[in-house]
């Protein structure tokens, strides 16, 4: 006679651990090496680094933090290193973090300073700064498009998104809009949109 008694599943495997930074040196080490990385924009390193390599953040949660760092005053790296580290260390991970966005760089800083003074007026110094600042715009241009893969699964659909996106780009590069203004029409009206769709 066949038993009415269900069959129990098997119990889930137990979810992975989630890569995360050691100890609050770690997160100075970590920062530091990413910060001297960083020549003519640290954002492709940091989200290369920080998403792909050491798997401290989703994509999604890096353009998350990467929206908010954005409106605080300051660097927006800067910002983001100290959110990160006080995520996982509180005042301490900060503070490293910070440490170690800025400790190295500015040493680095000075003295290319120090150098680009005596030079500054050579015509091989200026074509070579010239040359970085394509590079830099092609990093950020290739980081943003990366990016993009994030909001696939955003709320507002991809269409909408892409919009937002063209809004901004137009109000900055074409009509050269103050930023803080686009931070707070269409940053405002992307969170009230985002709000609103978001289940309850």
């Amino acid at each position: 006679m066949p038993s009415n008694t269900a069959t129990s599943a098997p119990p889930a495997p137990p979810a992975p651990l989630r890569a995360q930074p050691k100890s609050p040196t770690d997160l100075f080490v970590s920062f530091t090496l990413l910060a001297l990385q960083g020549f003519g924009g640290v954002l492709a390193v940091v989200q290369r680094e920080l998403v792909d390599k050491k798997r401290w953040m989703t994509s999604e949660e890096f353009v998350e933090d990467w929206a908010v760092a954005q409106i605080m005053p300051g660097p927006n790296v800067v910002n983001l290193s100290v959110m990160i580290g006080d995520r996982y260390f509180g005042l301490r991970g900060a503070l490293a973090a910070l440490a170690g966005m800025l400790t190295f760089p500015l040493l680095g800083v000075l003295a290319l300073a120090l150098v680009y003074a005596q030079f500054a007026d050579n015509p091989a110094v200026a074509g070579a700064l010239r040359g970085m600042g394509a590079v830099a715009a092609g990093l950020i241009a290739a980081t943003g498009l990366r990016l993009m893969r994030a909001v696939r699964h955003h709320v507002l659909g991809i269409a909408l998104c892409v919009l937002l996106g063209a809004l901004c780009f137009a109000a900055i590069a074409l009509l050269h809009w103050p930023l803080f203004y686009i931070l707070l029409v269409l940053g405002g009206a992307a969170c009230v949109l985002t709000y609103r769709k978001l289940p309850v």
